[in-house]
C-alpha cells in the first residue's frame, strides 16, 4: 500500500526547477529554419527534451501542496523523478524522429528513411555524456528499432503520432496511483497539446 506523502517545494531540488524553467524560456526563443539532418537532429532532440520537462515538472508542480501525493522519502522521491525523466524522454525522442521522417516521406517524397534510426541512436549517445542510464539506452534503442521495422511511414504522421510519450508521462510520473487515475485525462492531453504545437512549428520550419 502506498505511504502518504506530502509533497512540498522543499522535495524538489532547485536545479530540476531551473531546468523546468529553463525549459519553459526555450520554448519562446525564436526559432531557425531546419536545412539538413543536422539541423533537424538537434531540433528532435531539443523539442523532445523541452516536452518532456515542461510536463513532467508541470504535473509535479501542479500537485505541490496536495496532501495526498508522492509516497516516497525526499531521496527515493529524488530518484524517481530522475527515472521519470528519462523513460518519458527516451519515448519522446523516439516519437518525434518518427513522426520527423514520416512526415518528410509523406510530404516531401524522403526516402532515406533510414536516418530516423541514425538520428535516434546519434541523440542517445550523446546523452551519456549527460548521464542518461546505460541500461535504459540499450532498451531505447531496441525499443525504437522495433517501432521503426513496423512502422507505415505514410500514415504515421497523421494517426495519433505522439500518443506513446503522452502514456508514457502518465505511466513514468511519480504520483500515487489513485491521484494519476483521476489525472489521467488532463496529464495525457497537456502533452498531446505540447505536441500540437511542435507540429505547427515543424511544419514552418522544414525547409528540406
Amino acid at each position: 500500500m502506498a505511504l502518504k506523502y506530502r509533497f512540498n517545494l522543499k522535495d524538489i531540488r532547485l536545479q530540476d526547477f531551473k531546468v523546468y524553467l529553463l525549459a519553459l524560456f526555450k520554448g519562446v526563443l525564436p526559432k531557425k529554419k531546419i536545412r539538413n539532418l543536422k539541423d533537424l537532429e538537434n531540433y528532435i532532440q531539443k523539442k523532445s527534451a523541452w516536452v518532456s520537462q515542461v510536463t513532467l515538472y508541470g504535473y509535479l508542480k501542479t500537485r505541490m501542496g496536495t496532501k495526498y501525493v508522492l509516497h516516497f522519502d525526499d531521496e527515493k522521491l529524488l530518484g524517481s523523478i530522475n527515472t521519470a525523466k528519462w523513460n518519458i524522454y527516451s519515448v519522446a525522442l523516439q516519437d518525434m524522429t518518427l513522426y520527423s521522417i514520416s512526415y518528410l516521406n509523406l510530404t516531401k517524397n524522403y526516402q532515406e528513411i533510414n536516418q530516423a534510426l541514425y538520428i535516434y541512436n546519434s541523440i542517445l549517445d550523446k546523452e551519456k555524456l549527460n548521464d542518461m542510464p546505460p541500461d535504459l539506452i540499450v532498451k531505447a534503442k531496441k525499443e525504437f528499432q522495433l517501432r521503426f521495422d513496423n512502422l507505415d511511414w505514410k500514415k504515421y504522421c497523421t494517426d495519433l503520432p505522439f500518443n506513446k510519450s503522452a502514456l508514457a508521462l502518465y505511466e513514468w510520473a511519480p504520483i500515487a496511483d489513485e491521484l494519476k487515475t483521476l489525472d489521467r485525462k488532463i496529464v495525457l492531453n497537456s502533452m498531446i497539446l505540447k505536441w500540437d504545437n511542435v507540429r505547427e512549428e515543424f511544419k514552418k520550419l522544414i525547409n528540406f
